[in-house]
C-alpha cells in the first residue's frame, strides 16, 4: 500500500503517450489529442498521441500491453478492440485481461441509413420490402469482423431477411456510393451523415442506439421502430497495461473524468450525436463483459468468421 501511495505520488514522473487505433485526423485520435491536452494541463507532463492503426486495433493494442505498468502508457481502445476479442482473441492483449479499464469516454450509436430510392419511410417499411426483395437490397460494411458487417447479419437474423453485403475498405468509404445509390443501406455514426440526412441525399430511418440523438430528434430508436433488442454503439475509452497500480489508475481516472466533463470537450463531443460515459474502471469493465457476451452472440449465430 505504502508502495503504491508512493507510485502515485511521484506519478506522473515524464512525458506520457495515448496509443491511438486510427490515423491522423481520425475521430478516435481528436478524441485523444483533446483529453491529452487536459492531462498534460492537469498532470505537468507532456502528453503525446501516437497513431498505431491497422488490425482493427489489434497493433496499437499490443504495443500497449507491452508498455510498462506504470500509468505512462495509455491505449485508446474502441469497439473494434472488443469485437476482436471475441472474434478472433489473441492471448497478448485482450481488454479486461492484458489490459485494464480506466474509463469510457465517448458512446455512439450508429444510424440505419438507406438511399432514397429505398421506398421505406420507417424500419418496418424497409424490412418488409427488404423481405419482398430477397437478395436484392444490399448493405455496406467495412469487411469481416467490423461492426457495420455484425450489426447487418443481426439486423438479417432478427428480421429473416436476406440483405447481401457489400464490403469496403475503410470506415466511411461506403459514404459517395451510398449517396449514388450504388449501395442501399448503411450503419454510420451520425457525424458523417448529418447534411446529408437534412439534405435528402440519404434517409435516416432508425438510431441503433438506447434513445434518440440531438443532432437527427425526429429519427426514432430501433425499439421505437418496433424492433426491440437490436442495440449498436461506437465507443471508445481509456485502458493502460495490466499491473499498473491501483493508485495510479485512480490518478488517471480522475483527471480524465475531469477532461471528458469539461465544457469544451462535453459540448464538442454532444455536437456530434454522441456522449460522454465517464464511468468508474469497475463499470467500464462490466460494460466490456457485456459489450464480449452480445457481440459473441451475434457471432455465433451469423456464423462470421474473422477471415
Amino acid at each position: 500500500m505504502l508502495l503504491s501511495f508512493a507510485q502515485a505520488q511521484s506519478f506522473p514522473s515524464k512525458p506520457m503517450r495515448i496509443l491511438v487505433p486510427g490515423p491522423a485526423g481520425s475521430s478516435p485520435d481528436i478524441r485523444a489529442r483533446q483529453i491529452g491536452t487536459k492531462l498534460s494541463a492537469a498532470l505537468g507532463q507532456p502528453v503525446i498521441v501516437e497513431n498505431r492503426p491497422g488490425g482493427a486495433g489489434l497493433i496499437a493494442a499490443r504495443e500497449a500491453a507491452k508498455a510498462a505498468p506504470d500509468g505512462h502508457t495509455m491505449l485508446l481502445a474502441l469497439i473494434n478492440n472488443a469485437i476482436g476479442d471475441v472474434l478472433k482473441p489473441d492471448p497478448c492483449c485482450r481488454l479486461n485481461q492484458e489490459l485494464l479499464p480506466v474509463s469510457r469516454f465517448t458512446m455512439t450509436p450508429l444510424v440505419l441509413v438507406v438511399h432514397p430510392s429505398v421506398q421505406a419511410r420507417t424500419l418496418i417499411d424497409y424490412v418488409q420490402i427488404a423481405k419482398q426483395k430477397q437478395g436484392g437490397m444490399t448493405y455496406a460494411s467495412h469487411g469481416p469482423g467490423s461492426i457495420s458487417q455484425l450489426v447487418g447479419e443481426w439486423l438479417k437474423s432478427e428480421t429473416g431477411t436476406s440483405i447481401l453485403e457489400v464490403p469496403y475498405k475503410a470506415v466511411n468509404a461506403e459514404l459517395p456510393d451510398l449517396i449514388g445509390g450504388q449501395v442501399m443501406t448503411a450503419f454510420p455514426v451520425p457525424q458523417v451523415i448529418v447534411s446529408a440526412v437534412k439534405s435528402q441525399k440519404l434517409r435516416a430511418l432508425a438510431v441503433l442506439g438506447p434513445a434518440r440523438i440531438n443532432v437527427l430528434p425526429e429519427v426514432p430508436t430501433v425499439k421505437e421502430s418496433g424492433l426491440p433488442g437490436i442495440e449498436a454503439m461506437a465507443w471508445n475509452g481509456i485502458f493502460v497495461p495490466a499491473g499498473t497500480p491501483p493508485s495510479v489508475i485512480q490518478v488517471l481516472h480522475r483527471e480524465l473524468v475531469k477532461a471528458y466533463n469539461s465544457p469544451e470537450i462535453k459540448d464538442q463531443v454532444t455536437s456530434t450525436g454522441s456522449y460522454v460515459a465517464a464511468d468508474t474502471p469497475e463499470e467500464f469493465a462490466a460494460f466490456i463483459r457485456a459489450e464480449n457476451a452480445k457481440w459473441a452472440k451475434v457471432i455465433k449465430e451469423a456464423k462470421i468468421s474473422p477471415d
